[in-house]
C-alpha cells in the first residue's frame, strides 16, 4: 500500500494551509464586537437589550466576514471553507449552551440571508452600508429617535467591520499581486 505521490502530498498541504488560514480568519470573525459598539446598539432598542445587542452584532461580523470572503478571497474554495470553519467556531461557541446550537445556526442563516440580499443588492438610491446598516436595526428591534442617524451610525459600524474583514482576509490568504507591467484586465488573457 502506498501512501501517496508528490501530488497527494501537495495537494494534502494546500488544503491543511487553507484550512488554517480559515481557522484563523474566522478567529478574527467570532471575536466579540466592541463594548461601544454594543453600548451603541443596545442604547437604541426596545428594552436597552445590550445582551441581544452583543449577539446582533456578532452574527453581523460572522456574516459579513463570509460575505466579504465570498467576494474576495483568491480561492475559489476559501468562502466554502470559511463557511465550514463559522459553523464549527458556533458549535463549539462558549456563549451558545449546547442546546442551543440550532437555534444560534437559524439565527445566523437568518441574517446571512437577510445581509447577502442587502450586500449584493444593487441601488442608485442606497449605498451598501445603508442597505446593511437597515438588515442590523431591523433584526436588532431599533428604535432610534433619529432613524437617519441610526443607518448612519449602523452602516460606519457595518463598515468597519467589512474593512475589518477584508485585512483579516488578506492575513490569512494572501493578497493578489501581478507583475507591474500587467493590468488587471490581462492577467487572465
Amino acid at each position: 500500500m502506498t501512501s501517496g505521490g508528490p501530488g497527494f502530498w501537495k495537494s494534502y498541504r494546500a488544503e491543511q494551509a487553507l484550512r488554517t488560514a480559515a481557522t484563523s480568519y474566522v478567529a478574527r470573525l467570532t471575536a466579540d464586537p466592541p463594548e461601544a459598539d454594543v453600548a451603541w446598539l443596545g442604547a437604541i432598542m426596545l428594552g436597552k437589550d445590550h445582551d441581544h445587542a452583543r449577539w446582533e452584532l456578532r452574527y453581523a461580523r460572522r456574516a459579513l466576514g463570509l460575505l466579504v470572503a465570498e467576494r474576495d478571497a483568491l480561492n475559489d474554495r476559501t468562502a466554502s471553507v470559511v463557511a465550514e470553519s463559522l459553523e464549527v467556531a458556533l458549535e463549539r461557541d462558549p456563549n451558545v449552551a449546547k442546546d442551543r446550537v440550532e437555534i444560534a445556526e437559524r439565527q445566523f442563516n437568518a441574517r446571512l440571508g437577510a445581509y447577502r440580499d442587502a450586500f449584493t443588492k444593487r441601488s442608485a438610491k442606497e449605498g451598501l452600508t445603508a442597505r446593511l446598516a437597515r438588515e442590523l436595526l431591523s433584526f436588532s428591534t431599533a428604535i432610534a429617535p433619529d432613524p437617519d442617524k441610526a443607518v448612519a451610525d449602523a452602516g460606519a459600524v457595518l463598515g468597519r467591520y467589512m474593512v475589518e474583514a477584508a485585512e483579516g482576509l488578506r492575513q490569512a490568504f494572501g493578497e493578489a499581486t501581478l507583475p507591474e507591467d500587467v493590468p488587471p484586465s490581462q492577467a487572465m488573457g
